[in-house]
């Protein structure tokens, strides 16, 4: 087939993200591409026949040796040629078959079958194939990643932010912890929902009509067949296999990626001259800006946050593609093509996350500026709490107020508490009291009021990496 220079191609999946993600897309084409869509039905197709041929042919084992190379000596090229003249690309590929094998077996090929039974157990298996041995292995890797930051820096104070505000101190380690969890989580998801997408055999409406032709118990027949695919039959189908068996692993795909998204905006936003605690890699000749000479873009984060944008919202047509009319439609058959395309979107997004965080730059001076930017404001909610366990109903307004007066006067808080040596007291005693830590070096510490932080990143680093362990023996 002729070569095609790939500047030449429209989608940038096949040109700027293919550059840089090589051996990433050739691992993906072996489950995606047109190829991959050529084979893999072969694949179902020689299955099929070799069921035939047992069943009904006294010396089958003559053939063996002609089924085993079938699958190499048909090529795409020859399978769309044909489909130019039967405008059909099941039937297509069946004609070609049938040249192939001897005259003794080719009346068995695709018999009994409907072009869905092919279609739809192909892509069952393509769709298991590469999540289970590229997408989920590289979600490891990243998630890997995310554990031994969190791991390392569990102890490293942060200030903790909400609504874009400084809120109480965590860890650096605990804010790694969360996609920890998160992305942990769709994992372990995404391996069962692969393990569990299934196949068919059941004709054109889903009712056996034409197997009951072929055996006595069709039922049996469809099941011993797809498990020669090591695939295991649709509950119910009509010409088609029940949507949501893989509608629910691509939804799974799709709240991963969200999950990588937020982990890149967060990433993103560290990295704001204004706050700094984290900066990506950037090579000396990198150029961030064509007119700024000084601009170290956090490129790569935005990337993956334009990815998703890209590729997230065709979730829609996952869900439109759950409706058929009646036994089938073919409103599915040009939106499940791009299936392939959101994969090798969310992969590239995936990989990309990985390389931003095996050199991450952790600046832990700038981590400790931010925590007291605000002075000890950030302790405003240990005093009241503080407060109130001593009895004090009024704490919060009380507390509330002394921050308004630290705001306009620049006052530090813990000078502001004590002015009255009553509350001074009262929080004083508390704290030792529930935490054994001294009033004033508590207060000149903002860091100390951290929470479990520390240890919840560290027990879910140790969690998800028994987890992964366990996965990686699954796949």
């Amino acid at each position: 087939m002729e070569a095609r220079n790939i500047f030449k191609n429209l989608s940038p999946l096949d040109h700027r993200y293919y550059l840089s993600n090589k051996d990433l897309f050739e691992s993906l084409s072996t489950y995606l591409s047109e190829e991959a869509v050529v084979q893999y039905c072969l694949k179902v197709e020689i299955a099929l026949l070799r069921m035939h041929v047992r069943m009904n042919v006294s010396d089958y084992h003559s053939y063996d040796e002609k089924m085993d190379t079938l699958e190499s000596e048909i090529t795409p090229e020859e399978v769309y040629l044909e489909e130019e003249k039967t405008q059909h690309n099941l039937r297509a590929l069946v004609n070609v078959i049938k040249r192939k094998v001897p005259a003794g077996i080719s009346n068995f090929v695709h018999l009994g079958a409907t072009s869905v039974d092919i279609l739809d157990t192909a892509q069952a298996l393509r769709m298991r194939d590469v999540v289970r041995k590229v997408v989920i292995p590289l979600l490891i890797e990243l998630l890997e990643e995310i554990i031994k930051i969190s791991d390392r820096e569990a102890e490293t104070p942060q200030v903790g932010r909400t609504h874009g505000q400084h809120a109480v101190p965590v860890t650096l380690g605990f804010s790694f912890a969360e996609f920890t969890a998160r992305l942990g989580k769709s994992i372990v998801e995404l391996e069962r929902l692969s393990s569990n997408l299934r196949g068919k055999f059941s004709g054109a409406v889903g009712a056996y009509n034409a197997a009951s032709l072929l055996v006595k118990d069709p039922v049996a027949f469809e099941r011993d067949f797809l498990h020669t695919l090591g695939i295991e039959p649709a509950e119910y189908s009509t010409q088609m296999v029940e949507p949501e068996y893989l509608l629910r692993m691509l939804l799974e795909l799709n709240i991963a990626f969200g999950i990588i998204a937020n982990l890149a905006d967060d990433l993103r936003h560290l990295q704001r001259t204004e706050i700094d605690e984290l900066r990506e890699f950037f090579s000396n000749t990198q150029v961030g800006s064509s007119t700024m000479p000084q601009k170290r873009n956090p490129w790569n984060s935005e990337h993956v946050k334009s990815l998703w944008k890209a590729f997230a919202p065709r979730v829609m047509s996952f869900y439109m593609d759950q409706i058929s009319e009646h036994q089938r439609d073919m409103s599915n058959s040009a939106s499940m093509r791009f299936v392939s395309d959101y994969i090798a979107g969310f992969t590239a997004a995936a990989a990309r996350m990985k390389k931003i965080l095996a050199s991450v730059r952790v600046d832990r001076d700038r981590l400790k500026k931010n925590m007291t930017l605000h002075g000890d404001m950030v302790l405003a909610e240990a005093a009241y709490v503080l407060l109130s366990l001593s009895g004090d109903p009024d704490a919060h307004e009380r507390v509330r107020k002394l921050t308004l007066s630290c705001e306009e006067t620049g006052e530090r808080l813990v000078d502001a508490l004590k002015t009255d040596s009553g509350v001074w007291e009262m929080i004083s005693s508390r704290l030792e009291a529930t935490a054994g830590i001294d009033a004033d070096a508590f207060f000149s510490n903002p860091a100390l009021y951290r929470g479990k932080s520390a240890e919840k990143a560290r027990m879910l680093a140790e969690q998800y990496r028994s987890i992964i362990k366990d996965i990686k023996g699954k796949l």
